[in-house]
């Protein structure tokens, strides 16, 4: 028997850790959700779409502001000290994962904020003449909205890519310990922006301009958890053994099934004809990348606190 699919076997697993909060990876999947969007609507306000009626650059940052609103709340639910989170933001740890987020998700609501300014509501032009004259500034600026293009694209990446890192820089379980964790973050939060957008875009181009896309982030996060995994088991012992339990282990079942079946083979290969017109396009495949991305993080959150870097007596 293989001794990764029994804990008593296994010295590298802790047993005593059954319970895993749900808070951190709907966080996870929020923040990668949202800085695929802003990374979608940056390149689409860079590349001048927003002079289409239809853009989606003129609606994705309504949806950004509440999806990580709410995984900030799903952060803050998580958090011990909540009274005492402010202080977070009195310094700033330049070698601290943690400080660089915080940062990171308070800036980007003023960057969404400029985003929404260039279609804003009704509700706040009415209250707020003014408003409409910011508009008509941003709007007459080609370089203004091409500069608002590419300082969204940083900071979503910048989401993406913290979303990452905040796992990989706990050192104190084996499986989050990859330089690779970031890139998979942020390819599953692109692919699942995508496949989110392609879904709800008005506009026929974005449409099928997002489904392609989205097929191009689905192979390459298919190599992403390879190299993933490679690198877990071609390091130390204790990173072998936690990478076994996505292969064959305790999580293996969800990984197999839901992360790389159901979210990215099975969607792909749907995609794939849609978009060579063999089907019609389908809502189907995109809900499947976006629930397949959720378990992703679930297992991957999961799977890391039940590793353990110690032998148990």
């Amino acid at each position: 028997m293989n001794e990764i699919t029994t804990t008593r076997h296994n010295p590298f697993i802790d047993p005593t850790l059954q319970v895993w909060n749900w808070e951190i990876p709907v966080y996870l999947f929020l923040g990668g959700m949202v800085a695929g969007m802003m990374i979608i609507s940056g390149y689409f306000l860079f590349k001048g779409r927003h002079k289409e009626e239809n853009c989606s650059c003129y609606y994705l940052p309504y949806i950004s502001f509440v999806l990580l609103s709410v995984g900030m709340l799903a952060l803050f639910l998580d958090l011990e000290h909540k009274l005492y989170v402010w202080r977070l933001y009195t310094t700033f740890q330049i070698t601290s994962a943690m400080s660089w987020g915080s940062w990171i998700l308070v800036l980007v609501y003023p960057i969404l904020f400029v985003n929404i300014l260039l279609r804003p509501p009704k509700m706040l032009t009415d209250k707020f003449p003014i408003v409409i004259e910011w508009q008509k500034v941003l709007l007459e600026k080609t370089s203004w909205i091409k500069n608002i293009g590419v300082l969204t694209m940083f900071f979503g990446a910048g989401i993406g890519l913290y979303t990452g890192v905040l796992l990989s820089s706990l050192g104190a379980r084996p499986l989050w310990s990859s330089s690779i964790l970031w890139m998979l973050f942020l390819i599953s939060g692109l692919s699942g922006a995508a496949a989110f957008v392609h879904v709800i875009a008005k506009d026929a181009y974005e449409r099928v301009l997002l489904a392609k896309a989205d097929n191009a982030f689905l192979i390459i996060e298919l190599f992403v958890i390879a190299l993933f995994i490679i690198g877990l088991k071609t390091a130390t012992e204790v990173q072998a053994s936690a990478a076994d339990l996505l292969l064959v282990g305790k999580f293996a079942s969800s990984f197999w099934v839901f992360v790389i079946g159901l979210g990215i083979i099975i969607p792909l290969f749907i995609q794939l004809l849609a978009v060579n017109h063999k089907i019609n396009h389908t809502p189907l495949a995109p809900l499947m990348v976006i629930i397949g991305g959720l378990i992703l993080r679930f297992v991957i959150v999961s799977a890391g606190q039940y590793s353990h870097w110690f032998a148990l007596n």
